[in-house]
């Protein structure tokens, strides 16, 4: 027997000791300590990222609003396997409460999953959550795709993270997110008998427009001080405003528009002020951060949740 070596009987083992833990080496690690080299080293892939209040800051499971903004990662195993997936949290001083979620992610899923999915199934596996440096949860997995989820506990909290995943046979892992896309047009058309509706700007516009009653983007910054509502809209139609506006609604190329590109700018701004009020019921003027994609999303336009991508995996 080498020396401290020593044998214990299962029984005695279970009366001694409480807590059992079992340290991982990935291939880095082990490659430094001689007596490893002939073992079988584990795969292993990571992902670093972060929880960013009202992007990706949703919670756990509970927050059923939110949990959904959280980092999406794909996880994807050829075979069945048993992993070990350590969630690795970067706040020392104030360590927050940290723990992971695991779905069965649907075929051919290419993209991130929202809200209503979490809502209709079931999580697969679920980790402890605990204030705790490190997370860590050993589970047997069929072949297939897995969507895991690391979450703080409350939604709102910040801090970096780096997740792994352990395996003895070749893993895939990235983030799931989805590409900026414009789904439609964010210009709304004016309705054709909506004639009297618009015949109170019209007098306005015809006094600022040219020989061909169409206006520029100066005209248009005029045209908006005298029509928007209040003053902090107003504000908001500042000359660079108005010049993108102009480049978006010009059809002809002339730099200038028309009555009728005008009354689309005003059913435009509407819609788009009734998709900001959808979307701001319970504190009427202020957007929380987490509800601004799917507020644009209203509106045609799909963004992107993250900044960061998966690091390089060994």
């Amino acid at each position: 027997m080498a020396e401290g070596e020593f044998w214990i009987s299962y029984s005695d083992f279970v009366k001694t000791f409480t807590h059992l833990e079992v340290v991982h080496l990935d291939a880095e690690t082990s490659r430094d300590e001689p007596s490893l080299h002939s073992k079988h080293t584990w795969q292993m892939k990571l992902y670093q990222g972060s929880w960013r209040r009202g992007v990706t800051a949703g919670g756990c499971r509970n927050n059923q609003e939110t949990f959904h903004i959280n980092p999406q990662l794909h996880l994807i195993l050829s075979e069945m396997e048993e992993i070990v997936v350590s969630l690795n949290q970067h706040s020392i001083m104030e360590p927050k409460v940290i723990g992971f979620t695991a779905y069965t992610l649907p075929k051919n899923s290419t993209e991130s999953i929202n809200k209503q999915f979490f809502k209709k199934n079931k999580s697969l596996v679920n980790s402890q959550y605990t204030n705790s440096r490190q997370v860590s949860h050993r589970c047997l997995l069929e072949q297939g795709g897995y969507l895991l989820i690391p979450t703080t506990f409350e939604p709102g909290q910040e801090t970096n993270f780096t997740l792994r995943v352990y395996s003895s046979k070749p893993l895939k892992l990235k983030l799931l997110d989805t590409p900026p896309t414009l789904i439609k047009s964010a210009i709304v058309k004016a309705p054709a008998l909506e004639g009297k509706g618009f015949s109170q700007y019209e007098a306005v516009f015809l006094q600022l427009a040219d020989e061909h009653k169409t206006v520029n983007a100066f005209e248009l910054q005029e045209l908006l001080e005298a029509c928007l509502p209040n003053d902090y809209i107003k504000s908001c139609a500042s000359m660079e405003v108005c010049r993108q506006v102009v480049l978006t609604m010009d059809s002809t190329g002339s730099g200038r528009l028309e009555f009728n590109d005008f009354k689309d700018l005003m059913c435009s701004l509407k819609y788009w002020q009734a998709a900001f009020k959808n979307h701001t019921k319970e504190r009427t003027g202020i957007l929380k951060a987490e509800r601004l994609r799917d507020a644009l999303l209203e509106i045609g336009e799909l963004i992107q949740k993250h900044e960061e991508f998966p690091s390089n995996s060994y």
